[in-house]
């Protein structure tokens, strides 16, 4: 009878060799959980596409200058659902909403027509007031397109023919990169559409990477790259003119249902229906943004866009607030609650498509007109004083961080400077705050305020 020798293999003749690899994978496994578990905002993602989306020439440099986050943990952690679950309930909405409008058995806001002054109306602060209370008389609203938006007949319908999700972003005065979104699941883009607004100087830097140089060519990656000219555009301002897809993206993409802005300057790292489905459709909310990572009350948002030069014209900030004060805006308190703020970063916006987040952006786009493009400035005005309500999730910048990748803006070559911040600083006077119209606010902001009563 033949006997079998069993040998240890060599690997695990050594004790000390062991030793180390146990040592090694118990490390590991302890170092990722108290990773994952510290973020809080660690999410798995979907299966993704396994091909990349586009490439690059090594000119262009799309990763280059990358911000690093602020925040390493989360305090109120967001978990995203399955995929196939996401997909499958943002695919369904679509379609059932599809079908009702089809009904017509859902409230929709009709749009002022015809030629305007300005691109919005040019409205006085008493006109635009009067659109905030919105019944259901079905009165007009100004919303944009008083004038020529032009764009070529091909992408006017291929916008009307986005009918699901909408990913919105727009460079202007050739101020960004184009970059793709990572993490995107294998089905996501049956159903979400991806559309950049870009002008001639942008075009202009991206033919000389050699990217979009043929004449037809008009996809880079999962954009579709929409081309408008220096002649239709609305506005001299680069920033203006972003906010027309920025905020007026319902009129843009009229049969869609859910749309996701993206400022340029950031990189989705989230599958947007992953997005849509943790931060708008489990909250049931109908508008999703960021907190200001450092800002609560809006007049701090003032001082800070005026301190830091924001915004070029000081005098018309404070007219601004002064409007805003006079027609009932209030600082911060409890009484906003669930609103823990008042100043968002609306670098990245998701919305549901529909009558309270359409009048919503309407009318934030008539006061970003009437006094400059720095949306916070108006936000919580149009929130607060608009009727029917909005809600609106306002989640924690460390949520924002972790599903978006932020970059600088481009450096200009040669010392070039954009127009805008060329353009000189308009001073305001000073003024005494007693007797401001914005006296009561600010006593209110610092904790000062008095009581009507106190003094009777």
């Amino acid at each position: 009878m033949g006997w079998v020798r069993v040998t240890t293999p060599l690997l695990f003749e050594s004790k000390l060799l062991c030793i180390s690899l146990l040592y090694l994978l118990t490390t590991v496994s302890l170092s990722l959980y108290i990773s994952f578990s510290k973020r809080g905002c660690f999410f798995f993602s979907s299966p993704l596409i396994p091909h990349p989306l586009f490439s690059y020439p090594s000119s262009y440099g799309e990763h280059k200058h990358a911000l690093p986050a602020s925040h390493s943990t989360c305090s109120s952690p967001v978990f995203f659902s399955d995929y196939r679950v996401a997909f499958e309930e943002i695919h369904n909405l679509c379609r059932n909403r599809s079908l009702s409008s089809m009904n017509y058995s859902s409230p929709v806001l009709s749009y002022l027509q015809g030629k305007g002054e300005t691109f919005a109306g040019n409205f006085s602060a008493q006109k635009r007031r009067s659109f905030f209370s919105h019944g259901d008389d079905q009165v007009r609203v100004p919303c944009g397109f008083l004038r020529d938006f032009f764009a070529k007949e091909s992408d006017r319908v291929a916008m009307e023919q986005c009918d699901g999700v909408v990913v919105v972003s727009a460079i202007f005065g050739d101020h960004d990169k184009i970059r793709q979104p990572k993490g995107l699941g294998f089905r996501t883009l049956e159903t979400v559409c991806f559309f950049m607004f870009i002008d001639d100087s942008t075009l202009k830097g991206l033919n000389s990477h050699n990217i979009l140089a043929g004449a037809d060519s008009d996809m880079i990656g999962v954009w579709r790259i929409i081309r408008l000219f220096a002649g239709g555009l609305p506005y001299d301002n680069p920033a203006m003119n972003a906010v027309i897809p920025k905020y007026l993206v319902h009129r843009l993409f009229p049969n869609a249902k859910f749309s996701i802005w993206l400022d340029a300057k950031l990189q989705l790292t989230v599958d947007p229906l992953l997005l849509l489905h943790a931060l708008l459709i489990s909250k049931d909310a109908d508008m999703a943004v960021s907190k200001h990572p450092f800002n609560v009350h809006t007049m701090e948002e003032a001082m800070a866009t005026a301190r830091w030069r924001k915004w070029w014209d000081i005098e018309s900030l404070r007219n601004q607030m002064e409007t805003y004060c006079e027609n009932g805006l209030q600082p911060w308190t409890t009484s906003k609650l669930p609103y823990t703020t008042d100043v968002p970063d609306t670098a990245m916006i998701a919305r549901r498509h529909g009558m309270a987040s359409n009048l919503f952006s309407c009318l934030m786009f008539n006061e970003l007109e009437a006094f400059n493009p720095r949306d916070q400035l108006a936000f919580a005005y149009v929130r607060d004083m608009m009727s029917p309500q909005i809600r609106i999730n306002m989640f924690d910048v460390e949520v924002f961080e972790q599903v978006v990748m932020e970059y600088r803006h481009n450096l200009k070559r040669d010392g070039a400077v954009p127009a805008t911040a060329a353009r000189p600083i308009r001073t305001a006077e000073p003024v005494s705050i007693k007797g401001s119209k914005c006296e009561n606010y600010l006593l209110k902001m610092w904790g000062e305020a008095i009581d009507d009563n106190d003094g009777d």
